[in-house]
């Protein structure tokens, strides 16, 4: 048997073993459990952000306290200035009226930007709570399927890697030039084999020049224009 049959037995064990490898990773388990977990750290991910939301917030939300507690004092020495050293004159009274409005339209901002930063952080924790239980039961799905999932899983291992370990066989009697530049093509075409039929490539479907029907029939090594496969005559 020729080098390139040869090739061909072992690309009949090694797209076997992809098929079982492709059919492990579909697996409609496996597909669930990967959304489930997907959707666990999507929510991991939002809890991550509610927290730094609310630690922003409670940060903010000192602050303004400070800063209320501050013109509050502010107004308040104001007040006793006032009663110190009343106004001589109107100027004087008008400067007087202007510095109270001032702290006091200050304490009222403040005091409106706490009010909205508090049902901000209420919002965020009936958030938080949203988030912790559709998690949990995200989790309790999640559990549920991975004990069989990891049996099954056991199973279809094993018997990838009696199909891989035929394939690996069939590989030792290629020539490691040959297998390489089988590895190469299947990177971007698979199989990487094809046969000729007639005058086209078994597997694009395109014709192929008289020329290189020939080649291939006399046994060279010859690729696919098309697809850059092997071909080979069967």
């Amino acid at each position: 048997m020729d080098q390139l049959h040869l090739l061909w037995e072992y690309q009949q064990a090694d797209v076997e073993a992809d098929k079982k490898e492709n059919a492990i990773r579909r697996s409609p388990t496996r597909q669930k459990l990967v959304k489930y977990r997907e959707y666990l750290i999507e929510q991991q991910n939002t809890m991550h952000r509610i927290e730094d939301e609310v630690a922003a917030m409670a940060d903010r939300l000192e602050a303004l306290k400070d800063a209320v507690s501050r013109t509050d004092d502010q107004l308040r020495n104001l007040q006793a200035k006032i009663e110190n050293e009343p106004p001589v004159n109107a100027e004087a009274a008008r400067q007087y009226i202007a510095d109270a409005r001032r702290y006091q339209n200050n304490i009222t901002a403040y005091e409106q930007e706490i009010r909205k930063i508090s049902k901000d952080v209420g919002d965020r924790e009936r958030l938080q709570h949203d988030v912790k239980l559709r998690a949990a039961k995200a989790k309790n799905e999640f559990d549920k399927l991975k004990a069989p999932y990891d049996v099954e899983f056991k199973e279809q291992s094993k018997e990838l890697e009696v199909l891989r370990a035929a394939a690996a066989e069939k590989a030792k009697a290629v020539p490691e030039d040959l297998m390489e530049r089988y590895r190469t093509i299947k990177r971007h075409s698979v199989p990487p084999l094809a046969p000729l039929l007639g005058d086209q490539c078994g597997g694009c479907n395109m014709s192929l020049p008289s020329a290189v029907s020939k080649k291939v029939k006399a046994g060279e090594l010859v690729e696919c224009e098309t697809c850059g496969r092997l071909l080979i005559i069967l």
